[in-house]
Parts: structure tokens; C-alpha cells; sequence
């Protein structure tokens, strides 16, 4: 049985050299308009938004998968739309029979420059469809990010967006998430100045202290444990446990997204699959929750490591401001978990909360915020 594969090429390095497929116009065009961006460059799900550089509007907002599809020789007219030869994101996973798929990233970092370059091309149209527009974009990325993962991301927009700024996922996962309604009324605990977040994305699990500042790198645990991780140990222990069942990985994280749970056993937890083109009722209860309870495994010490790194004075308030962000925020009760586990260790009254459904945009409405309050002397000029 033949199944379509997700490519994750061996990291090479970047090049500031577009990609023949995305190369964007060096023709001098004239900047119309500036439109701000906030961006979150996700392994395997990106979210922009955008809009003017003042005032509140969003005029953009989407959610993509980050995926390139490569259109394969021979298919035939009208198979693709428009007989594209690249496609991108859902239009590239529905035609997954008829394109090779590439994830430009991988544990959140690019790893193949050229799809990473084609994707990005493709997000400035969705930005800006006239492609007169100057982009300045915040762009999110993972705790404790080296810096050549950072010069990667900057070698990747060069000629595609105009300037940038790279702040921390995880500071602006709070930015996001800050009702500014609230701030200023009694009792609200406003995020960007004093809370710990829980950011579980594909590649990596970023834990970050935000306390009204950028964080330094002694505030922030990056983890290259994540959803991607639980993916592939849930598809191994399948494959074991029914051999030749012949499913692919991206069925096994909807399996993931449908059923995942962390804490004690859920059995009976029945899923309905196809295998061979045949329907099947299979028990996956402890092949889930034992991959999901990894996930507490990993993240937990890096928790506790980074509440007591934060000063005596602060300490009891952070502990009231956890809150768990990303798509691994939806596995059913890793609130729960994480705050008993707290409670029992002897942590004074721990609150863990979920940053709730809107979780696959908070980095990017905090990019936006942070794009439309930056200074002049921070944006970096990226010229094409």
C-alpha cells in the first residue's frame, strides 16, 4: 500500500540566493502603503495576521498549514488548479497523491531553505496581493533560539518582507493573550507582567517567564519534545501493536488531535480506522496516553527549573499565571496534571489554565502588537 510522506530534509544551510520558484521581482516597485505583520512561523501550522501600521485593524488572518507541495511531472491538465506547479498548505495536503510534499521546518527551525523561501513568498501574497505594499514583519521564535536559527529566518525573508523584528514565541503568546480591556482593573493578572507559559507547538515545548521585559536566555527552556514527537511515538507503538496497518503519520495526528489526553488510563478509547481499505475498530488508549504523558515527562523539571529561577517577591503571583498555549494546550486534562503535580510537590496554591481556542493565533496577535509598538531604531532592513 502506497502512502503519501511528509519530506524533513537534513538541515542545509541557508542562502540569501531566492529559490527560482519564489524568486521575488528586483525590479524596483513603488511602496504604496506599509503594512505591519505579526507572524508566527510554525512547524506545522503558521498564522498571520496583518494590517495597517497604526490604529487596531486586522485585514488579514490566516491560518495555514506549513507545507510545500511540488506538483510531480506528468499529472495531468486540470488535476491541480490553475496547473500550478507549487501549491501550498490545505491545497497541498488535499492533493498529497499528486505533489511531493515538503515541511520547510523542523523541532522550529528551517531545515530545507528552498521550500522555507516558497512558503514565505506565498505568505507576503496572502499579506499584501498587489505586492506594493512595504512589510514590516514581527515574526515569533522558539525559546532560546540560537543565533543561526535566527540568521536562517533573516536569510529566508530577505526581498520577501521589507524589515523584521524576531522576538520570543513565547513572550509574545502573552502579549497575545493580554486582554488590554482589563489591565488596568483590580484583580486582573495581566500576563506580560508576571506569568510563566507553556508553549507546546510541533517541534518544540517552549517554557518562558515573562516579566514585563524581553526574556533573556536564562528565562526560557526550549524542549525539542513535542507534538511531532508524541506523533511519531504513538505511529511507532502502532505500527508494533498492528502491524501493516499501513497508516500515515498525518492520520495519526488527527488521531492525536481527536483522542489525545494526558493523567491516568481512558480506556476504552475505540477508534474507527481504514486499513487496506477496510474499516477497523482498534483500542488506542494506552498507546495515546502513554506517548502524551511523555510530554509531561519532558516539560515538567524545565517547569519547576524555571519557577524557581523567578525572585521570592514575584514567586506567588507567578504561580496563580501559568498558563499552557499551542496546539499541545489541547490534549485533554494537561491542566489538571501539571497543576496537581505542582500542588503536590508543595507549590503554594498553583493555578495552571489553558490559553483556550484562540491558541493558534496569540503569537501572532502579540507580533502584531509588539509590530505596531516598535521603535524605528528596531526593525531590521532586509533589502531585495
Amino acid at each position: 500500500m502506497t502512502t503519501a510522506t511528509l519530506e524533513k530534509p537534513v538541515a542545509a544551510p541557508l542562502s540569501p540566493v531566492p529559490s527560482s520558484a519564489s524568486t521575488p521581482s528586483r525590479t524596483p516597485v513603488a511602496k504604496t502603503k506599509t503594512l505591519v505583520v505579526g507572524f508566527d512561523l510554525g512547524t506545522n501550522k503558521s498564522c498571520l495576521l496583518a494590517g495597517p501600521s497604526t490604529g487596531t485593524d486586522i485585514t488579514v488572518s490566516k491560518v495555514v498549514p506549513t507545507v510545500v507541495g511540488y506538483v510531480k511531472d506528468g499529472i495531468v491538465d486540470g488535476i491541480i488548479t490553475g496547473n500550478a506547479k507549487l501549491i501550498y498548505g490545505e491545497e497541498a495536503i488535499r492533493n498529497m497523491l499528486h505533489v511531493r510534499l515538503v515541511a520547510p521546518l523542523a523541532e522550529g527551525v528551517i531545515t530545507d531553505p528552498v521550500a522555507a523561501r516558497d512558503f514565505l513568498a506565498y505568505i507576503r501574497t496572502l499579506a499584501d496581493p498587489t505586492g506594493t505594499a512595504e512589510i514590516r514583519a514581527v515574526i515569533g521564535v522558539p525559546a532560546n533560539a540560537s543565533e543561526s536559527a535566527r540568521e536562517d529566518i533573516r536569510r529566508a525573508v530577505y526581498g520577501i518582507f521589507d524589515r523584521v523584528l524576531l522576538i520570543p514565541e513565547p513572550f509574545l503568546s502573552a502579549l497575545g493573550y493580554r486582554d488590554d480591556s482589563r489591565v488596568s482593573q483590580p484583580g486582573y493578572l495581566d500576563p506580560v507582567v508576571n506569568s510563566l507559559f507553556i508553549d507546546i507547538g510541533g517541534g518544540t515545548s517552549d517554557l518562558c517567564l515573562v516579566q514585563g521585559y524581553f526574556p533573556t536566555s536564562e528565562d526560557q527552556i526550549s524542549i525539542p519534545f513535542a507534538g511531532d514527537a508524541i506523533d511519531q511515538l504513538m505511529h511507532e507503538e502502532m505500527n508494533r501493536t498492528y502491524p501493516n496497518n499501513g497508516l500515515s503519520r498525518h492520520k495519526v495526528r488527527e488521531i492525536k488531535e481527536a483522542h489525545g489526553y494526558v493523567g491516568p488510563s481512558r480506556r476504552p478509547l475505540e477508534v474507527k480506522v481504514i486499513m487496506a481499505g477496510k474499516a477497523h475498530t482498534i483500542e488506542l488508549a494506552d498507546v495515546i496516553g502513554r506517548a502524551c504523558n511523555t510530554l509531561i515527562d519532558k516539560i515538567y523539571p524545565s517547569l519547576t527549573s524555571l519557577i524557581e529561577r523567578a525572585s521570592s517577591d514575584s514567586v506567588v503571583t507567578l504561580l496563580q499565571n501559568i498558563v499552557i498555549t499551542g496546539g499541545g494546550s489541547q490534549l485533554k486534562g494537561i491542566d489538571a496534571v501539571l497543576q496537581k503535580k505542582l500542588s503536590d510537590d508543595g507549590y503554594e496554591a498553583p493555578k495552571v489554565r489553558l490559553a483556550g481556542q484562540d491558541y493558534k493565533r496569540y503569537v501572532a496577535i502579540g507580533a502584531l502588537k509588539a509590530a505596531r509598538a516598535a521603535r524605528e531604531n528596531q526593525w531590521q532592513v532586509l533589502l531585495g
